[in-house]
């Protein structure tokens, strides 16, 4: 039940004061006109609509980069577990390595830190004992382990970019305003509907439930631009992704 209440914040507290604020004030100082809002909508659905479909559109490719990312790790764990020239002692390390990597990059992920020093060294880690194993595992096995953890690694920094690079801010930022100011310029026009004369709560219900859904699109946006935070419903899940899947 709490995932589904992530969508209220702060941000629905702000619109929600702002939505009682402006009926009071309108009312009190009698301000009434009618106005298209075909302007306003523009200002506020375009962005939010172009701003949803871009992070649902980055959820989909890191998706797809982590299944990429784990094809590309079990095959060079593979490799080494097929290799019979290979020590055991030799296929257990290689294994290790490549599962830090994976938890690794998963921690670096779920974190907002935007520098992933920790994953790079357990990359540098597993190429260090390919250099120094070289010998034993073979330069076949050691060329195919090679191409195959290029791949990890190309997923793995398509991973990091999506992590580090999100939606436009000044987007996101210019969106945020027009829904804070929203009910200051749709009270007026609803109450001309109504008349000053009507039910004044038809015109509370009507702006408060207008910015509840506008406030929650957003946050329904701002939640799955970071779908590695495992706090909303959609985000990615992990577990589904690990080299070994429990």
């Amino acid at each position: 039940m709490s995932r589904y209440l992530i969508i209220i914040n702060y941000r629905t507290l702000i619109t929600l004061f702002f939505s009682i604020l402006m009926p009071l004030v309108a009312y009190k100082f009698r301000v009434v006109y009618n106005i298209d809002l075909t302007l306003l909508s523009i200002a506020i659905i375009f962005p939010l609509v172009f701003t949803i479909r871009g992070a649902f559109r980055r959820r989909e490719k890191a998706l797809e980069h982590l299944s990429s990312f784990r094809a590309s790790i079990k095959t060079v764990i593979n490799i080494f577990k097929s290799s019979p020239k290979i020590l055991d002692e030799d296929k257990k390390e290689a294994e290790k390595h490549l599962s830090l990597v994976n938890e690794y990059l998963f921690k670096h992920l779920s974190t907002p830190d935007e520098n992933p020093k920790e994953y790079d060294e357990k990359i540098e880690d597993f190429y260090n004992f390919l250099s120094k194993k070289s010998e034993l595992i073979g330069n076949g096995n050691r060329e195919k382990a090679l191409r195959f953890f290029r791949d990890t690694i190309a997923s793995s920094d398509n991973l990091i970019a999506i992590h580090s690079h999100r939606t436009p801010v000044s987007l996101k930022a210019y969106c945020l305003i027009f829904i804070y100011i929203f009910p200051a310029v749709y009270t007026p026009t609803i109450i001309n509907k109504i008349g000053l004369d009507g039910p004044s709560w038809i015109t509370f219900f009507i702006v408060i439930l207008s910015e509840f859904i506008l406030i929650s699109l957003y946050n329904i946006q701002d939640q799955m631009e970071y779908p590695f935070d495992d706090e909303g419903l959609d985000d990615i899940k992990f577990k589904l992704f690990q080299t070994y899947r429990k």
